[in-house]
């Protein structure tokens, strides 16, 4: 990973990474995301860490995305999310759709389902557990086995969990469920069947888009360390649907050019 600082529109300096070979994608990390999430994947992959400060709305990470992408030579490329990434990756294809060939989205905000407070107190409760077991996770003896279930948490746990709070609160204001009307990039939803909130209801979001596709998966919000494979196949798929997008759309001005001449 070659990672540089990169300043962003109003000024904050973020830092940014870039990794692999092949098209480009931007992956919105989900806040505390481990390192492995982008590893294996099908692609030269950009993406950064959340940034600090007072400015950590929504529209600030879309910012600091659109940042990493300028800073890259980027000019339109796929995007995936995960879990408080998935808003992130969603609001850019909104908000700047010229810049998002794709959208993968793999388990979403896992307090969607709940209204805004009270998201917000599960939210700021299960980091308090968290920040609280750290000290005890991190004397499990565990089998050396890569991202064992112990360890994934055990590294969750050592996160600085007042600015974990403070993201998550500010991402709080966000609509719980993305609105991707008007959307008509190729979309790749990856659920898990174990996740929370329910499949069923993550997926309402992109029920209405012409060109989603759907897969649930057994496993839960971890999806992308549990099933790295399954991530990888179907990023490999999406940048396939997303080149004959863009060709047929090449042909088609090509096309209505010559008409007019």
């Amino acid at each position: 990973m070659r990672e540089r600082d990169v300043v962003s529109a109003d000024g904050t300096r973020i830092r940014s990474g870039r990794t692999g070979t092949g098209p480009d994608v931007l992956l919105g990390p989900g806040l505390g995301a481990v390192p492995e999430v982008r590893d294996g994947l099908p692609a030269r992959v950009h993406t950064w860490r959340p940034r600090e400060g007072p400015r950590v709305a929504l529209a600030d990470h879309v910012a600091d995305a659109l940042a990493v992408l300028d800073d890259g030579g980027v000019e339109r490329c796929v995007v995936a999310g995960w879990s408080l990434g998935v808003p992130v990756a969603a609001e850019l294809a909104v908000r700047h759709p010229a810049r998002v060939s794709g959208l993968l989205l793999v388990a979403g905000d896992p307090f969607a389902a709940l209204p805004a407070g009270v998201r917000r107190l599960v939210g700021v409760s299960a980091a308090t557990a968290l920040r609280l077991a750290g000290p005890l996770l991190h004397r499990v003896k565990v089998p050396d086995v890569s991202l064992s279930p112990v360890d994934v948490v055990r590294r969750f746990a050592g996160h600085d969990w007042g600015w974990y709070c403070a993201l998550a609160s500010a991402l709080d204001d966000a609509p719980p469920r993305p609105d991707l009307t008007g959307v008509t990039c190729p979309t790749t939803v990856l659920a898990g069947r174990f996740d929370l909130p329910s499949p069923r209801w993550s997926l309402g979001a992109v029920a209405g888009l012409p060109q989603a596709r759907v897969r649930v998966l057994p496993n839960t919000h971890f999806l992308p360390l549990e099933n790295p494979r399954a991530v990888a196949e179907e990023l490999a798929l999406l940048l396939v649907r997303a080149r004959g997008v863009e060709r047929a759309v090449a042909d088609l001005l090509t096309s209505r050019s010559r008409r007019r001449a």
